[in-house]
């Protein structure tokens, strides 16, 4: 039951991230520059966990010193490098080679995985990795053309994907000392830190008073960080990253429901390929 439980926080934190269109698309329409949600997704992040934490549980607030490389890694080099080069990879090239260049991620773990934690490369996670891999392609609309692709955008999309990646190589590191709520906590530490560094100061007050700020932060940020963390605890990295490419079908489904963007028969054919890849790995 253990096991089911934590691949049922992986998908509901794949889900929560696939609503971010239901959020941030509004306030990007709004003029507000990409820099200013990454400020907004972490430092929003840190503030409502250290309020949470303050009231209810305030042992997270202990680390030892020598565990500082462990969550700048998760806050600085996965959340912060990872949701730069994707915004910029959507700037230089369409929105379908962005997400499809984002889930090489699970293969990136499967392989960095099986280096750092010795897990089996197995033929069923491979095909598990295959579908999941078709049918973000599929759902994206990868092969319907009409795509834009640039050199410097492919460079920020695999770059995406790599830093992506880490936090289910990192997270699990940390995963050994602190309970996931102690990791997340940590990890936006230093994501809200690193994401100082990239703001636009000039617009960051008039973006804070925005009142989606709030749905961006709460569920499309501290939930699926926290419900993918403790998914991580019972769950191998590469079998929790390939499950999360149910994220992408969520995405779409919120385009279709909410904003009357088309959806094609490649979506559905996508989404039975992407369901299969969780079946398999059950």
């Amino acid at each position: 039951m253990k096991k089911y439980a934590s691949y049922a926080c992986i998908l509901a934190a794949a889900a929560c991230w696939g609503c971010i269109g239901l959020f941030n698309r509004p306030l990007l329409n709004a003029g507000i520059a990409p820099e200013n949600l990454v400020v907004i997704r972490n430092l929003g992040g840190l503030a409502v966990l250290a309020f949470f934490f303050l009231c209810t549980d305030r042992s997270v607030f202990k680390m030892k010193a020598k565990h500082l490389p462990i969550f700048i890694a998760t806050g600085i080099i996965s959340v912060v490098l990872f949701t730069l080069c994707y915004f910029n990879a959507q700037k230089l090239c369409s929105l379908s080679v962005s997400a499809i260049l984002l889930y090489t991620a699970p293969a990136m773990v499967v392989l960095m995985s099986a280096l750092v934690f010795k897990e089996k490369i197995t033929g069923k996670k491979l095909l598990a990795l295959a579908l999941a891999l078709l049918g973000c392609a599929l759902v994206t609309g990868v092969f319907t053309g009409g795509l834009s692709l640039t050199t410097k955008g492919l460079l920020f999309g695999l770059g995406a994907a790599f830093f992506y990646a880490l936090y289910s190589i990192f997270a699990p590191f940390g995963l050994r000392h602190y309970s996931p709520l102690a990791v997340v906590f940590w990890t936006f530490v230093f994501a809200a830190l690193g994401a100082l560094f990239v703001a636009d100061w000039g617009n960051l007050m008039t973006v804070l008073s925005v009142p989606q700020n709030a749905l961006l932060v709460l569920l499309s940020t501290v939930a699926p960080y926290i419900l993918y963390t403790k998914g991580l605890a019972n769950v191998e990295s590469g079998k929790a990253s390939i499950m999360a490419s149910i994220e992408p079908v969520v995405g779409t489904l919120v385009g279709t429901l909410v904003f009357g963007e088309p959806i094609s028969a490649g979506v559905f054919l996508g989404l039975a390929c992407i369901l299969a890849c969780v079946y398999i790995l059950r």
